[in-house]
């Protein structure tokens, strides 16, 4: 792994796994930190029609910016796959994420709920579960003007991140007076001591009707399935960390058995954990696991992580 500085922030160069998807990672610089995930340089090294296919976990929004190649294909849960514009956006999701990646380069990055707060335009649940075009789409167009700074130099990744950076920077809206409210959320809901909605009122203060207006709002589900969904992640990043756990070994304490996790699993990846277990993770050790940190989830951090 190489690790520099430049503007504040810090840049990491690792592999995937299978060898077939560079990742660099780069960390924003300081003031952007709190609404984005890392900045992301993907390059898929296949041939031909060839792809690779992988299957992502529920999660917050997220922008994917083409530089060159081939656009990806991609689905939410078992709708058909269809191809993605140069500048494909998510709201966020509470359902698998099918992807095929062929032959390309690209950058992406997350928006989480307090990003959305400052950001976001519109309420989150308006795109939840939506894959769209975030080139002439209201939610997502504050972020259009990235394709052209990525496709200006692209042979230049440090300098592009550079000018990402430095566009977020200047886009940057006035805060948010929800921005504190919605932090607080967030960090409740990432409490694995934190199990149903009416601990989670209670924890924050707020009535019950309160907490849904601003789980639609910013996070783009009713408080009950982003409890589920967290207690799911929690789950799937435990097991994905250690290749030498099984599942029955990741289980959030707040599954009543694995019968329970199955149910909730099929529910959220539509599919069962062995069926997923199996499936190529062309990302762990890379965006993965950081990822999953991100979200709230608590993973052990590989050394490309």
């Amino acid at each position: 792994m190489r690790t520099r500085h430049f503007w504040g922030a810090q840049i990491s160069s690792g592999h995937s796994n299978t060898g077939k998807i560079d990742v660099k990672t780069y960390q924003l610089s300081s003031e952007l930190r709190p609404y984005f995930s890392a900045l992301y340089h993907l390059e898929v090294k296949q041939e031909g029609a060839a792809s690779v296919q992988y299957c992502h976990y529920p999660d917050w929004a997220s922008c994917h910016f083409l530089v060159q190649g081939k656009r990806l294909k991609v689905a939410i849960g078992d709708e058909p796959m269809e191809e993605s514009g140069p500048f494909s956006a998510k709201g966020p999701t509470c359902h698998a994420l099918p992807i095929r990646f062929y032959k390309s380069r690209a950058w992406c990055f997350g928006l989480n709920p307090v990003g959305w707060a400052r950001f976001g335009r519109g309420a989150a649940s308006g795109v939840a579960n939506c894959v769209v075009d975030g080139s002439n789409h209201p939610q997502f167009e504050l972020f259009a003007p990235i394709l052209d700074i990525v496709r200006a130099t692209p042979d230049d990744d440090e300098g592009t991140a550079r000018r990402i950076n430095r566009f977020l920077r200047d886009i940057c809206p006035p805060p948010s007076p929800q921005e504190e409210k919605v932090a607080i959320v967030h960090e409740a809901l990432c409490n694995p001591e934190v199990s149903d909605v009416e601990t989670l009122s209670g924890q924050l203060g707020y009535s019950r009707r309160t907490l849904e207006r601003l789980s639609a709002r910013f996070f783009g589900f009713p408080p009950k399935t982003l409890l589920r969904r967290q207690r799911f992640v929690r789950s799937l990043a435990k097991f994905l960390a250690d290749p030498e756990l099984s599942w029955s070994a990741s289980l959030d304490g707040h599954y009543v058995d694995q019968a329970h996790f199955v149910r909730e699993f099929r529910d959220f990846m539509g599919m069962t954990p062995s069926g997923y277990a199996q499936m190529p993770h062309p990302f762990i050790g890379t965006i993965f696991n950081r990822r999953l940190a991100e979200q709230g989830a608590h993973t052990k951090r590989g050394p490309n992580s």
